[in-house]
């Protein structure tokens, strides 16, 4: 799945006032409020600043917490984790490869048949290429993850 992907000035000049506080600042938006933390559609999630894919819906699951959850990246060399010590907690921060955009954080809570990690992600960090578009976007090599029975 050959494709090139990399943080350009454009690419983080055209964020919203938002999506630059969490991907730039690593800030994170409310509970609740982001646009996919209750989205069901089949599909990927790409990073905003970048577009490396970083997610699929077919790893997506309700954690209760208010922001999109998943269970695992679409690649194991999807993200970079780093200790984060901010907010008197130790966290482990998730952030994209190419674009180094903070997406949020992963913690050992998530189910434990897939693998026990709960990455909680920004809905401000992500954006969606539904399982029809994947092919026109330049993302077809991952319509293969999708079989009719998982749509």
């Amino acid at each position: 799945m050959a494709q090139e992907y990399n943080r350009t000035p454009e690419a983080v000049a055209a964020l919203t006032p938002e999506q630059y506080h969490v991907t730039q600042e690593s800030g994170t938006e409310r509970a609740f409020t982001g646009e996919f933390w209750d989205h069901h559609e089949p599909g990927i999630y790409v990073d905003v600043v970048s577009g490396e894919p970083l997610f699929t819906s077919l790893d997506k699951f309700d954690s209760g917490c208010g922001w999109p959850s998943f269970t695992k990246p679409v690649s194991a060399d999807a993200l970079v984790d780093t200790r984060d010590l901010s907010h008197r907690m130790i966290r482990t921060e998730v952030r994209s490869v190419f674009g180094d955009s903070h997406l949020g954080h992963v913690f050992t809570d998530g189910p434990r048949e897939a693998g026990g990690l709960r990455y909680c992600i920004n809905s401000a960090a992500l954006r969606f290429v539904h399982l029809d578009d994947l092919e026109a976007e330049g993302y077809g090599p991952y319509k293969n993850l999708f079989t009719k029975e998982q749509v």
